[in-house]
């Protein structure tokens, strides 16, 4: 038998097409989910758009029946929107009868009442109305359709203990074949590295790069190399230098907690790759903005000075570079360009040549960026659809850089499962343009370390 799956607001606007994604089942819009984001249609930010494109959808499917009564979906299921919450009444005296979140759980409640023989079911992404679903006796869920397993998260690497001979033959030959089907255990995802190891402990190893047309294992080219004076100090380093600095690879996500230098490689990288090189027009740096009270318009001065707060762990990670970087690059350039010891100077200079842009992802959004090295940090603040808005936006030649840590997410509906980052993880392994790396090691400091493990 169909099931009834009851809509809460926030899986609405977290994607505006899940109400399509319920198979051949009946969904339920209540009408407050309707007055909610009618009351978010105006904002500029996603949750505003997507509030528009909910309206634009149902508008379209009004063409087909009457809403109020079910209109059929090309799925087989029906769309429905209900106004019906008349068992407030059945609610503990404790609950607010006009709080929205209480309504569309007596909707929940009325739906139960009226098909007792089929299964109602409360799809929320709001964890305290699913507690508030289970106490009232209405099975509810979060929104699964766009969640991966976190703990199976793809690492982007693998160790593989091999005899000695193995390893000897990989460096004589540059080369080790490694063709078993996908179907096998020991199948390998394009890009994907890997740590060959003395199966015997002699401490012997090798590091190599699984190349699906060559059906083997590669050498690391540029694992060793150096990008504005930055290095890699440890092996996830050396596998994200890699990716950052090989031009086949369009797509980078590296997964990692606060200090294992993510962010700090990625943009030595894209300095090196659109100042240095010029294989890319200009390196653009931008991260959402998740404020914990307003938005960022409540800060004073022009867009620049508002911006400046968001943007300090960018600058923070530019500052380092500029001043630690090689002398040569300190001194390269037409003559005009300021050494690095004045920081401030440096930054203003390179994003006036056009070379770099920090911008929130507020401005990124509806532009085609051609030929550009776009970096996007803390992505994990991101829903899956936000994060293919900026995907589908990369312009002909274009490298896109995704960092984050999905245990640190400051989203009100995102979680370590459900966020962004870790979707894209997931649908881009074994891609030919795409390659990951989940840092372990943090090398910001050892007090930092010890913080993000310990608490």
């Amino acid at each position: 038998m169909k099931k009834i799956f009851i809509i809460d607001t926030n899986v609405l606007l977290h994607d505006p097409h899940s109400v399509f994604k319920f198979q051949d089942n009946d969904v339920v819009i209540p009408l407050i989910a309707i007055e909610e984001m009618d009351n978010q249609k105006r904002r500029q930010d996603e949750v505003g758009r997507n509030a528009r494109r909910v309206a634009k959808l149902i508008d379209e499917l009004r063409h087909r029946g009457k809403i109020f009564e079910g209109v059929r979906l090309d799925n087989g299921g029906t769309l429905k929107v209900e106004m019906n919450h008349q068992k407030v009444s059945q609610l503990s005296g404790a609950l607010e009868q006009f709080k929205a979140d209480n309504r569309i759980l007596c909707v929940a409640l009325a739906y139960k009442d009226e098909f007792p023989d089929r299964k109602v079911i409360l799809v929320t992404k709001d964890t305290y109305l699913r507690i508030k679903a289970d106490v009232a006796g209405i099975e509810a869920e979060d929104f699964k359709t766009d969640k991966v397993n976190i703990e199976e998260l793809y690492s982007g690497a693998v160790e593989l203990k091999v005899e000695p001979e193995v390893i000897n033959q990989f460096y004589s030959n540059s080369f080790l074949a490694w063709d078993k089907p996908e179907d096998d255990p020991g199948a390998l995802y394009s890009n994907q590295f890997v740590s060959l190891v003395d199966i015997n402990g002699s401490g012997q190893s090798a590091l190599a790069r699984f190349n699906p047309e060559k059906k083997g294992l590669v050498p690391l080219l540029h694992a060793n190399a150096e990008a504005w004076g930055i290095r890699a100090r440890n092996k996830e380093q050396r596998y994200a230098m890699e990716l950052l600095l090989d031009d086949n690879i369009r797509l980078v996500t590296l997964v990692g907690q606060a200090g294992t230098g993510k962010t700090l490689l990625a943009v030595a990288a894209g300095l090196e790759k659109a100042i240095d090189e010029e294989v890319y027009k200009k390196l653009v740096v931008t991260r959402p903005v998740i404020p914990l009270g307003g938005d960022i318009g409540f800060l004073p001065g022009d867009k620049e000075e508002k911006m400046r707060p968001w943007m300090s762990p960018i600058y923070d990670n530019l500052e380092y570079i500029f001043g630690t970087g090689k002398e040569s690059k300190k001194e390269k350039g037409d003559g005009e360009k300021p050494k690095t010891s004045n920081i401030e100077t440096t930054i203003r200079y390179f994003k006036e040549k056009g070379q770099l842009e920090l911008e929130a992802l507020t401005y990124i959004r509806g532009r085609t960026m051609p030929r550009q090295y776009m970096i996007v940090d803390e992505a994990q603040n991101l829903t899956p659809h936000e994060v293919k808005t900026i995907l589908t936006r990369a312009g002909e030649g274009t490298k896109v850089v995704l960092t984050g840590d999905p245990y640190q997410i400051d989203h009100p509906y995102l979680d370590s499962s459900s966020n962004g980052l870790t979707y894209v993880v997931e649908k881009f392994k074994g891609v030919k343009l795409a390659g990951h790396v989940t840092f372990i090691k943090g090398e910001r400091s050892e007090l930092a370390q010890l913080a993000a493990e310990l608490i």
